[in-house]
């Protein structure tokens, strides 16, 4: 039993790292720009960490994870067709990112009963404890939609100023959920992005204020 949850937060940990890649990418990339940029890479990072995430969710019976990840998931994806990536990828590559997280919510639904035991009255999480991780992930995931909405509106892949803000509002539900769960797989990871997304606030105000000058 140990040593299936050393290789369950082995996955979440990986994961963690790429959304870290992502992030860290991003900072350096917009700090070296002088404005926020949304570069390719930032997507491709955030799909593999999220795919993994996913998993990790299924994994440890979390359903506040899996809601959170789901959300986001294929705005990712819609960002890198935006930038003219995503025909780049190969297509099997495709079809397996794409039906993975359809096929295992299908799965996992196949049995409702079963399901609302497993994920809705988890005894490791308390119905309260769910619905404010949920709170947290869907305000987390929501600086995606966010995002989504903002670039159409604008026909480009970017990262507006409210999406950092949403983002800190969402990382830090998301860090008190994880202190109540026990989780370091969602603490450290989130706790490494609060850096990134304050400074890309103040890049993006300072940008803002330099169009203005």
């Amino acid at each position: 039993m140990q040593e299936n949850n050393i290789w369950i937060f082995a996955i979440g940990f990986l994961a963690q790292l790429f959304f870290s890649a992502r992030i860290l990418y991003q900072w350096i990339a917009s700090e070296k720009a002088g404005k926020v940029l949304s570069p390719p890479v930032f997507w491709i990072l955030s799909i593999a960490g999220s795919y993994l995430l996913f998993i990790y969710g299924v994994l440890r019976n979390d359903f506040a994870i899996i809601l959170g990840q789901f959300m986001a998931y294929y705005i990712y994806m819609w960002n890198l067709n935006m930038q003219g990536q995503w025909k780049r990828i190969a297509g099997i590559i495709k079809v397996v990112l794409i039906l993975t997280p359809l096929v295992a919510t299908g799965f996992m639904l196949r049995d409702l009963s079963g399901f609302a035991n497993t994920f809705l009255h988890n005894k490791a999480v308390p119905l309260w404890l769910l619905l404010f991780g949920l709170a947290g992930q869907v305000t987390f995931a929501l600086r995606f939609i966010y995002q989504f909405i903002y670039s159409a509106a604008h026909h480009q892949s970017v990262l507006p100023i409210g999406f950092w803000i949403i983002s800190l509002l969402g990382s830090s539900m998301i860090i008190a959920y994880a202190i109540f769960r026990l989780d370091p797989v969602l603490i450290l990871g989130q706790s490494f992005g609060f850096i990134a997304y304050t400074r890309n606030i103040m890049i993006g105000f300072k940008n803002k204020k330099n169009q203005y000058i």
